[in-house]
Order: C-alpha cells, then sequence, then structure tokens
C-alpha cells in the first residue's frame, strides 16, 4: 500500500524573508532612530554644541548660490526654475544637525526632479548629469549626517535608494548618463561607512564609560559591605567579653550576694541564661562573617597601645613618620580603641601608595570628652613616585564608617602644599567623678 507524499516544502522562503528585509529598510527610511536633539548636544563647551548649526548654517549659505549659479550659467536653466531647484536642494542641509533623515526626504526627490528637468535642456560638452557638481556634493554632506546619526539599516536603506535612482535615471537616458551615476554610490558608501564607524564609536565609548560609572559604584558599595563586615566581626570580641562578663555576673549573684528572695534568684537566672543565648546567636552570625575561616580574624584586636609598633613597622618600610600618643589617655572605649587603630593604619597605607615617602605626622590626645585622631603628611618627594597615580577612595569608606559607628566625624581632604589631612573626633564616656570622701569618726 502506497503512502501519499507528503506537503511540499514551503517554497516562499526566500521570498518572505526579501518582504520582511524590505519592510524594514521602509522602515528605517520612514522613522529616524534618534530624538530630534541636536548633534554634539551633550558637549560640555558652548562652541562645541553651537558648531553643528554653524557647519550646516556654512554649508547651505554656499550651496543655494552655487547651485544656482551653476544650473543657469552652464545648463541654461531659467532664473526662476533654477532657484527653486537650488533651494530645494540646498536649503534642508540646515536640518543636518537635528533631523538628517527628514531632510533626505526633501533633497533626495528635489536631486531627482532636478535631474529630469536637465533633460529638457540640450546637452552641453562639459555637463554631467544626472547629478550635477554641487548637487553631488551636498549629496555627500547628507549621507555623513545620516551615517552619525542613523543605524545601519536606516543607512543601507538610503544607499539602496540612491542606487536605485541613478540606475534608474540612467536607463531613462542612457546616452546622457556620465559618471555621476556610478560616482555617487560609490563615494556614498564610503561616507556612510565612515560616519558609521565613527558613530558606533561614539556609543561604544559613551557605553563603557556608563558601565565603568556602574561598575565604579557597585565596586564602592562592595566594598562598603565588606568594610561594614569587617567591623562586625572586630566588634564581636568586644560585645562577647561584655556578654560573658554579664553571665558570670549573673551566675555568680546568688553566691555572692546572701539572703537573696528566691525571685531574685530566679530573675538572675533569667538573665544568664539569656545572656548565655545570646552569645550563641552571636557565635553562630560570627561564623557566618568568617566566611575565609583564616585564623588571623581569631587574634587580639590590636588597639591605641600598639600603635608605636604600627608606627615603627611604617618607618623600617621608608615612611619617615612621628608619633606623638597622649600619655593621660584615660579609659577608651574598645570600639574607639580599635577604630582609633584602624584608622591609623589605613591612612599611613595611604600615605604608602600616594605619596610614598612623604614626612607625616601622627597625633593621638582627648580634649573636650572625645579623642582626637589627626594624620597629616606631606606631597612625595618627587612627582613621578606614587605607587598609585590615581585613588577610587575606598580607604576612606571604611574610616567614615568605623567613626560613623562610635557617633564621631570624620575630616578629611587634600592640603594647599599638596599633602593630605585625615581627622577624626571620636566620643569618650564622662569619666566617673570621685567618690565624696566619708568624714572622719571622732576617737
Amino acid at each position: 500500500m502506497s503512502t501519499s507524499p507528503g506537503p511540499p516544502p514551503p517554497a516562499d522562503g526566500l521570498l518572505s524573508a526579501a518582504r520582511r528585509n524590505l519592510r524594514e529598510l521602509a522602515h528605517g527610511l520612514s522613522h529616524a532612530s534618534h530624538p530630534s536633539t541636536p548633534l554634539l548636544a551633550d558637549a560640555p563647551k558652548l562652541w562645541q554644541r553651537l558648531l553643528p548649526y554653524a557647519v550646516v548654517l556654512a554649508l547651505t549659505a554656499t550651496f543655494i548660490p552655487v547651485t544656482i549659479n551653476v544650473l543657469t550659467s552652464q545648463y541654461d536653466v531659467p532664473g526662476a526654475l533654477a532657484g527653486a531647484l537650488g533651494v530645494a536642494q540646498a536649503a534642508p542641509l540646515l536640518m543636518l544637525a537635528h533631523r538628517p533623515l527628514q531632510a533626505w526626504w526633501i533633497i533626495f526627490p528635489a536631486d531627482i526632479a532636478g535631474a529630469l528637468v536637465l533633460l529638457a535642456h540640450s546637452e552641453g560638452r562639459h555637463d554631467v548629469w544626472p547629478w550635477i557638481p554641487p548637487v553631488l556634493v551636498a549629496y555627500l554632506f547628507l549621507l555623513l549626517a545620516l551615517g552619525l546619526r542613523e543605524t545601519r539599516r536606516t543607512l543601507v536603506a538610503v544607499w539602496a535608494a540612491t542606487g536605485a535612482a541613478g540606475l534608474v535615471l540612467h536607463l531613462v537616458a542612457p546616452d546622457r548618463a556620465g559618471g555621476s551615476a556610478l560616482l555617487l554610490p560609490i563615494l556614498g558608501a564610503v561616507v556612510l561607512v565612515i560616519g558609521g564607524a565613527v558613530r558606533e564609536r561614539g556609543e561604544a565609548t559613551r557605553r563603557l564609560a556608563e558601565q565603568e560609572t556602574i561598575s565604579e559604584a557597585e565596586r564602592a558599595q562592595r566594598t562598603l559591605l565588606e568594610e561594614r563586615t569587617r567591623i562586625a566581626r572586630e566588634l564581636h570580641d568586644v560585645v562577647a567579653h561584655h556578654m560573658s562578663v554579664i553571665t558570670v555576673q549573673a551566675d555568680s549573684a546568688p553566691y555572692r550576694i546572701s539572703g537573696l528572695p528566691e525571685p531574685a534568684r530566679e530573675e538572675f537566672a533569667a538573665i544568664a541564661a539569656a545572656a548565655r543565648e545570646s552569645l550563641g546567636e552571636m557565635r553562630r552570625l560570627l561564623s557566618v562573617l568568617r566566611s575565609d575561616g583564616t585564623e588571623g580574624d581569631r587574634a587580639p584586636q590590636p588597639g591605641l597601645d600598639r600603635l608605636q609598633q604600627l608606627v615603627e613597622a611604617t618607618v623600617r618600610a621608608g615612611l619617615p613618620a612621628e608619633l606623638s600618643l597622649a600619655a593621660d589617655l584615660g579609659e577608651v572605649p574598645p570600639a574607639v580603641d580599635l577604630s582609633a587603630y584602624r584608622i591609623v593604619q589605613e591612612a599611613l597605607a595611604n600615605v604608602v601608595r600616594h605619596a610614598p615617602g612623604a614626612h607625616t605626622r601622627i597625633s593621638v590626645r582627648t580634649s573636650d570628652g572625645h579623642l582626637h585622631v589627626l594624620v597629616v603628611n606631606g606631597p612625595a618627594p618627587t612627582p613621578a613616585s606614587p605607587l598609585e597615580s590615581t585613588g577610587t577612595g575606598h580607604g576612606l569608606v571604611g574610616m567614615r564608617e568605623r567613626v560613623r559607628l562610635t557617633g564621631g566625624t570624620l575630616d578629611t581632604g587634600p592640603l594647599p602644599d599638596g599633602g593630605f589631612r585625615v581627622a577624626a573626633r571620636m566620643p569618650l564616656p564622662p569619666a566617673a567623678s570621685p567618690a565624696t570622701p566619708s568624714p572622719p569618726e571622732d576617737l
């Protein structure tokens, strides 16, 4: 039993693709791919924004009289008709700065009409047809403006329409057709390629700048989050110490204080249980924060007592530094103590990176209930010596986060002599007032 043959494969695949491409080309010719903003509208300087207008004004003022003169003197076109054609073919050049595709819709039909008008006049020995020299040169400027603003699809459609028009005119009067019918598509293709390449390069540069801006913002945000995570890991030791003290005191209170009622014992037991639970939660949180699992994070956190060692290590690295550490700092909270050390550490690291060899002064003192940390460096000895010519400012992010954590303020900025200044001011707890001495007993 023979099977019936299946349906034949569709034979209009190429036709449908051709129709689709023609629709896309027609859409490109009828719809501009950019808003009607002038060329170089985003330029930073005024003369750059005005330059396209000056260029199109100069082109229009040049090609209108030149076209009229060529039509009247070389082709014997009547003055009124030559004036109308010259204005129609050159006046729309004023639109090149902001609407080049709309200008093409005026100039292209005017050029074809001009070529048909020339057919009615006798042919001269040196006549060029269908595109006379002023029309050809002005059309190339039009194509350049299109290449700088429109998409590839539109440029291909414009070039195809230009070539088709030249071919049709050549077939209409093959005995009069000169080299301009072929010259315009060739030169037009070169101009369109140059304009399109410049436009695409500009768009690629703009997208790259936007991507760099986005990447820099993401990098700054990531640095901020990493610094906050680092601060949280370091403050764990501080908070855990206080919670451990609370737990021990709550557990030992019934043994240290005699005669406690049962409700008080239960209250102390609840406090100790809550403190132990909080410590467990903190340890679980810390295990998440310590994603790298390095042993260095488990080392004791540094403080002001290690500033001298930090400065000595910096001096050995080749950075002349002086430390002025007040002897009567008093009681400094652990968070402020750690933050002050990290601020000095980061400030010295910035000096090493951006101004190696610069003389640096570090001052740590207390005043008006605040701890003042000041790091000032001079300019680098030689301008070419910095290890990093530009900085992202991410080191300052950590300083600000630490100072903000303690409720203080941070002031940073360059100095007139080329140096840099970092000044932090962090509050200290009020000093405990001495107990009032009891009056002596009478003997």
